[in-house]
């Protein structure tokens, strides 16, 4: 294991099936999650438990609740988690979101990542506490108007994050494009 404590592990620190939030995305929503240490995080749609592990390596106080359906990704984020010593500290909750939800202790921020809808939405504003922080990832257009009218809402920070990565074309390199994500950050105000 890396001694980094910076956000963005590589994602081959990860085993995966494809679903997890990468490098640069998994940084830029820790950094609007911001752990203070001591703090809860639910990572909801979990799939290989990346934000929730490295939630809880930047602080030996902060612990996550990894929320995930599928069994195989269950067993890959427990794997994960052991794999980078959080284990103890990430408890795994099987099942739909919207049915884990009401037996979950309040967080300090929440994740989301993948689908999203409105009373999940509604559901994690209405447990964060004042100064809790809720960051959610979209990558369909169902889910980008779901967070339009969140952003219309409660405000925060609505912004698309488009990536290209490098790679060979022949004996030259050019930039295939990731699918773009749209991220949803906000703080629950005082009031």
């Amino acid at each position: 294991m890396s001694d980094q404590l910076s956000t963005g592990l590589p994602d081959d620190r990860f085993a995966s099936d494809g679903l997890l939030t990468k490098r640069v995305l998994r940084a830029a929503a820790l950094s609007s999650l911001a752990p203070h240490g001591d703090e809860l995080l639910w990572d909801l749609g979990a799939g290989s438990g990346s934000i929730g592990i490295e939630w809880c390596r930047l602080s030996s106080g902060n612990a996550a609740v990894a929320v995930e359906r599928t069994a195989e990704r269950l067993e890959r984020i427990r794997a994960n988690a052991e794999r980078h010593g959080v284990a103890e500290r990430l408890r795994i909750v099987a099942g739909d979101i919207a049915g884990a939800l009401p037996a979950l202790p309040r967080p300090d921020a929440v994740f989301v990542g993948g689908g999203v809808d409105a009373a999940v939405l509604d559901a994690c504003w209405s447990v964060l506490p004042a100064g809790g922080r809720l960051v959610v990832h979209s990558v369909t257009a169902d889910s980008d108007a779901v967070l339009l009218e969140a952003y219309r809402g409660h405000g925060g920070e609505l912004l698309r994050i488009g990536l290209e990565y490098a790679e060979p074309i022949g004996r030259f390199t050019g930039f295939r494009p990731a699918r773009t994500v749209t991220a949803w950050a906000v703080t629950r105000p005082a009031s």
